[in-house]
């Protein structure tokens, strides 16, 4: 007897599998130290700036992803038809409609959700500090965070998406896949030349990583696909890439966006 696994089961462990093999992608790039005149910080930043250690991190994002199986099963199981078999794919145009869908409905809760997690002093000192412990951001370390933030903002954001844009469950296996890869990717710390993601997406490792400084965290709330939101509410930061002396690449806000941080800073 054929042993069937449902897309349910899929859509729930196939993104935590694409999201630690991407991440050992990037892994095995760093151990062979081919990446080094690509990244956006010096390499030994990793270990003097960032305040856990990788152990800490790993943890941290384990329970997590312990959470999201745990919320995924709930959303499909209360959504699901009580059939067996697999629904029906819509036809292509569909899918590719819910993905568009889905990806600014993950954008918008992940913006509103983060820019408050900043803007309340409260859940920034308790809860949102913890990811920014990581100032040098590494590809496995993407989710490392509160258990609390990583409920209300990365786990809810992809069942808001899966919700909002009507897709099957076997549709949500590579659309929560995406999202692992984006996330990992934002985090990787590395501007790498051909990168399809940094070509389609503004939103990509250099927008995020002004966010993740300290000049930076007022801004660039947007994650993880469109920086729309930004834009619109004024909280877009800008920046060019510079080579760094010593190697390597460097973001670094325009003047005129620094000069308006400091403004805002001082008032």
């Amino acid at each position: 007897m054929a042993f069937a696994v449902s897309d349910e089961l899929l859509g729930t462990f196939v993104p935590i599998a694409v999201y630690w093999l991407y991440s050992a992608l990037y892994n095995v790039l760093d151990a062979l130290g081919t990446v080094d005149c690509y990244r956006l910080h010096p390499k030994e930043d990793e270990e003097t700036r960032n305040i856990p250690s990788k152990r800490t991190v790993l943890r941290g994002v384990l329970l997590q992803q312990a959470v999201q199986v745990a919320v995924s099963l709930i959303v499909f199981k209360i959504t699901g038809d009580g059939r067996r078999d697999a629904r029906e794919q819509p036809p292509a145009p569909v899918i590719a409609l819910q993905f568009i869908v889905a990806m600014f409905a993950m954008d918008t809760w992940q913006y509103f959700v983060h820019r408050y997690l900043h803007t309340n002093k409260f859940l920034y000192k308790h809860v949102h500090a913890q990811h920014h412990t990581i100032l040098v951001p590494y590809a496995f370390g993407a989710l490392y965070s509160h258990p609390l933030e990583g409920l209300l903002m990365d786990t809810a954001s992809g069942a808001v998406g899966f919700l909002a844009s009507g897709m099957t469950p076997r549709t949500a296996i590579f659309f929560i896949s995406l999202g692992a890869i984006k996330t990992v990717d934002d985090h990787c710390g590395l501007w790498l030349p051909g990168n399809v993601i940094h070509a389609v997406f503004a939103n990509n490792s250099a927008f995020h990583n002004i966010h993740h400084q300290l000049y930076g965290q007022k801004h660039n709330f947007s994650q993880p696909f469109f920086v729309v939101w930004d834009k619109i509410l004024g909280t877009y930061m800008p920046f060019t890439l510079q080579s760094r002396e010593g190697g390597g690449v460097e973001a670094r806000p325009v003047k005129h966006a620094l000069a308006a941080h400091e403004q805002h800073k001082s008032d």
